[in-house]
């Protein structure tokens, strides 16, 4: 038995007719592939990567956007803490020197009252003095006069009697409320 050669139709590695069409059609659906379906889709997605670029940067200047206003609004609040505490500061200020200025202005009432009241008081004492001198004057006479048992109604003797006896009261009293050491 001799081997005898296989006929061609059964080799599976040659190609045949159906398979050159199969190739055609696979060409042609590739070739209207590329030609029509792939530049859209193409064209989407380029377009659909520069939207996402340009929302990566939006992003991004809104981020630095956000940083900055950050960065302003705590720039502004110790702005403003700075501007309350130097008002405070002035207002402290203000308070002390209106305080100041108003225990300057009660001391210099209360001097005025007093000196008013020292200058009363004097006046008042000075009337009492000259009251009791008058009053000390008569008694004083009507009582020597009984003592010495003249009359010393006249005016001028009188006073000068009246006078000479205050003066020594004035003169003891001073003695008196003089201390010992001073002089």
């Amino acid at each position: 038995m001799v081997n005898a050669p296989v006929p061609m139709a059964n080799n599976f590695l040659v190609p045949n007719g159906t398979f050159y069409v199969e190739l055609i059609a696979f060409a042609i659906i590739v070739f209207l592939l590329a030609k029509y379906v792939v530049p859209p889709i193409n064209r989407a997605m380029t377009a659909r990567q520069e939207a996402i670029r340009k929302d990566f940067a939006d992003l991004e200047k809104a981020e630095n956007d956000a940083r900055r206003a950050e960065k302003e609004y705590k720039d502004q609040l110790a702005d403003a803490k700075h501007e309350a505490a130097r008002i405070r500061e002035d207002a402290r200020e203000q308070g002390a020197a209106i305080i100041a200025d108003m225990r300057k202005q009660a001391q210099e009432e209360s001097d005025r009252i007093l000196r008013h009241a020292r200058a009363q008081l004097d006046a008042e004492r000075q009337q009492a003095v000259a009251s009791l001198r008058t009053e000390l004057g008569s008694m004083a006479t009507e009582l020597a006069g009984r003592i010495v048992g003249e009359s010393l109604e006249d005016d001028d003797r009188r006073a000068r009697t009246v006078e000479r006896f205050i003066s020594a009261l004035e003169k003891d009293s001073a003695t008196a409320s003089t201390p010992a050491g001073a002089s």
